[in-house]
C-alpha cells in the first residue's frame, strides 16, 4: 500500500472528481506526470511525482468538495486522509486500478439518469401476464368486456324487439333496422369530438362509471317504456313505442360517445409505456371477441336470459333488457375499482370553452404529423373493412357453398384473424418498430385483397385470405392506437381521441355508401384492387411520415393553449 509521508502534504493536492477529470489535467502545466486514469466517485487524484505537481491548487466544480491542505495541519490532515480512505470501495487496498485502455475497473453499478430511467421504463416487456397483473388495468379490461358485449347484443337485442312488437308480414326487417343503425350512428358524428372536450376536463372513471350505469338504466327501462307507450298516437307514422326506441338507442349512442374517449385515455393512465402494446393488444382481442359473440351467439343469449326469468316467476320477457342492461351495470359496478391516479385539475370546475377547446385538438393533430399519420392509418384500415363488410355480401353469393345470408361467416372468419394478431402481438410485437409493423401489416392486408380478387369463388381460399387480412389488420391497428397513446400528452387525450373516434364513423359512412356502387359498376375485382392500392399507400405515407419525424411531443414543442 502507498504510504504518505508529510512532504507529501507541504502543498496543495488537487482533488477533482472523474467527469472533470480529461477537462481539468490540460490546465495543469504540461502534466507529464499526472495518471490520466478516471477515478471512481468521491476518491482524489494524487501526482506520483509530487516534485513536479503545480503549485496552486485547481478547484473545479464537482460534487465531491474540493480540499487544499497546508503545512501547518499536518496532523489533522492524516486523520482526514484516512477517514476519506475508510469510506471508499475497498478496490485494491482502496486504490483505482486502470485497465488495458487506461479506464478505470469499477464494482459498483452506474447511477440511473433520467434517460436511462426512462428508457427502462418504456423497454417493453413480453406476453399478457405483467399487464393482467395491474389490478387497475385489469378492473378496466373487466369492465371493458362487459360493456362491449353489451355494446354488439344491444342492436341484437333491438331487432328481436322490432321482430316482436312492430313488424308485420308485409314489411320487413331492413327498415326498421335502418332506423335503429342511424339513431345509433348520428351521435357518433354530432359530439364524437365534444365528447372528447369534456372528457379531458372530467375525471376518466366518473366518466367510464357514469356512462355504463346510464346505459343500463336506459336499457332496463325499456320494457317500462314500451308498456306505457301502448296507446299513444302514432309520431310521423311511426308507432310511439318504436320513437321510444329511437330515442334509447340515441341516447345510448350518445354516452358511448363519452366512454370511449375516456377508456382509450385511461389505458396510459395505468399502464406504463412498456405494456402499452400488450394492453392494446388484449383491448383489442376482446372487443373482437365480443363482435363474435354478439353477433353469433347474442340470440341465443337474449333466449336464455328470457328463458331464465320465467323460471323465476316473470310474466313478461323481460331476461333480454335485463342481460343487456345488467352488463353495462355490471362493468360500471368494476369500473368503481378503477385508479386512475388523475390530479384534481380545476378545468373540471370550469365551463368549458368548446370551441377553443376542438381548435386546441386539431392544432395539436396539425403540429404532430405522427399522430396525424397513425390517425390516418388507422382511418384507411376501417374504411377498408367497413367496404369488405358491404362487399361480403357479393362475395358469399358468388361462392357456390354459401348463401348471400351467410357473409356474416366472412365477418366472423376476419375477427377471429384480428384476434389471433393481436394476441400474437401482446406476445412479441414489442420487439420490433410499430411503423415497421404498420408497413408490414399494410402489405400483408393489400396482398389479401388481391388474393380475394383472385380467388372470389373458392370458399376456403376465401376464408383463409379474409383470416389472413383480420390477422395482417391488427398489425396496423393496434401499433397505431398504441403509438397515438404514447406520443399524446394526457391533457389532450381527450380531444384527441374523440376527434378519432368522430373522424373514424365519418370515413366509415362513405365506404358503407360508395362500395356497393363501386360493385356496380366497376366489378368486383376491380374494387378490392382499388381498396389493396388504398392501403398500401396507406402504409408508405405512414411510414415515410414516421421515418422523418424522429422526435416526439416534448415541453418545447407543445402548442401554446
Amino acid at each position: 500500500m502507498m504510504q504518505w509521508s508529510d512532504s507529501d502534504l507541504e502543498t496543495p493536492i488537487l482533488s477533482v472528481s472523474p467527469p472533470s477529470l480529461r477537462e481539468a489535467i490540460p490546465e495543469l502545466g504540461n502534466g507529464k506526470d499526472i495518471q490520466h486514469t478516471p477515478v471512481l466517485k468521491s476518491q482524489s487524484l494524487m501526482p506520483e511525482n509530487h516534485n513536479d505537481r503545480p503549485k496552486e491548487s485547481v478547484s473545479m466544480p464537482t460534487s465531491v468538495t474540493d480540499v487544499s491542505l497546508s503545512a501547518d495541519r499536518r496532523s489533522q490532515n492524516h486523520l482526514e486522509l484516512a477517514e476519506t480512505a475508510a469510506k471508499e470501495i475497498p478496490i485494491n487496498n482502496g486504490f483505482v486500478p486502470a485497465a488495458s485502455n487506461g479506464a478505470a475497473i469499477s464494482q459498483s453499478p452506474p447511477e440511473l439518469t433520467p434517460k436511462t430511467q426512462e428508457s427502462e421504463e418504456n423497454s417493453p416487456e413480453l406476453g399478457f401476464v405483467p399487464v393482467l397483473k395491474n389490478r387497475n388495468f385489469l378492473a378496466l379490461w373487466s369492465g371493458q368486456v362487459f360493456s362491449q358485449l353489451a355494446d354488439k347484443v344491444y342492436l341484437v337485442l333491438m331487432i328481436a324487439l322490432i321482430d316482436s312488437a312492430f313488424q308485420t308480414e308485409n314489411q320487413t326487417m331492413s327498415a326498421w333496422v335502418s332506423g335503429i343503425m342511424m339513431a345509433f350512428t348520428i351521435p357518433a358524428v354530432l359530439f364524437g369530438s365534444l365528447a372528447g372536450v369534456f372528457v379531458d376536463r372530467w375525471p376518466k372513471r366518473t366518466v367510464l362509471v357514469a356512462t355504463n350505469l346510464l346505459r343500463g338504466g336506459l336499457v332496463i327501462a325499456l320494457p317500462s317504456l314500451l308498456w306505457l307507450s301502448k296507446g299513444w298516437p302514432s309520431l310521423g307514422g311511426l308507432p310511439a313505442g318504436f320513437c321510444l326506441m329511437l330515442l334509447v338507442t340515441f341516447l345510448v349512442s350518445t354516452l358511448t360517445q363519452f366512454f370511449a374517449p375516456a377508456e382509450q385515455a385511461a389505458i396510459p393512465l395505468v399502464v406504463k409505456g412498456r405494456h402499452l402494446l400488450s394492453a392494446n393488444s388484449l383491448y383489442t382481442t376482446t372487443m373482437m371477441a365480443s363482435v363474435i359473440i354478439g353477433f353469433a351467439v347474442g340470440e341465443p343469449l337474449l333466449a336464455i336470459a328470457d328463458t331464465l326469468t320465467h323460471n323465476f316467476g316473470a310474466a313478461t320477457d323481460i331476461g333480454k333488457e335485463l342481460l343487456v342492461g345488467g352488463s353495462y351495470a355490471i362493468a360500471g359496478v368494476i369500473l368503481l375499482l378503477l385508479k386512475t391516479g388523475e390530479k384534481k385539475d380545476t378545468q373540471a370546475h370550469e365551463p368549458p370553452h368548446i370551441l377553443a377547446d376542438l381548435r386546441d385538438g386539431f392544432l395539436y393533430l396539425k403540429q404532430q404529423r405522427r399522430v396525424r399519420a397513425a390517425l390516418l392509418q388507422l382511418i384507411v384500415l376501417f374504411s377498408v373493412f367497413a367496404a369488405l363488410s358491404v362487399l361480403a355480401v357479393s362475395v358469399a353469393g358468388q361462392i357456390p357453398q354459401m348463401k348471400a345470408s351467410q357473409f356474416g361467416f366472412l365477418m366472423a372468419a376476419g375477427g377471429v384473424g384480428m384476434g389471433i394478431g393481436a394476441a400474437v402481438l401482446g406476445h412479441w410485437g414489442q420487439r420490433f418498430s410499430s411503423t415497421g409493423l404498420s408497413l408490414c401489416g399494410s402489405a400483408g392486408v393489400a396482398v389479401s385483397l388481391i388474393g380475394m380478387s383472385i380467388f372470389t369463388r373458392n370458399l376456403w381460399m376465401v376464408l383463409l385470405l379474409v383470416t389472413l387480412m383480420g390477422a395482417f389488420g391488427s398489425l396496423v391497428a393496434v401499433p397505431m392506437q398504441t403509438a397515438i397513446q404514447k406520443e399524446t400528452p394526457p391533457e389532450m387525450r381527450g380531444k384527441v381521441f374523440g376527434l378519432q373516434n368522430n373522424a373514424i364513423n365519418i370515413a366509415l359512412s362513405l365506404p358503407l355508401a360508395l362500395a356497393g356502387v363501386a360493385e356496380t359498376f366497376l366489378g368486383l375485382q376491380t374494387v378490392f384492387l382499388v381498396l389493396a392500392a388504398a392501403t398500401i399507400a396507406g402504409g408508405l405515407f405512414t411510414w415515410y411520415i414516421c421515418r422523418t419525424s424522429s422526435h416526439t411531443l416534448t415541453k418545447a414543442d407543445k402548442p401554446s393553449y
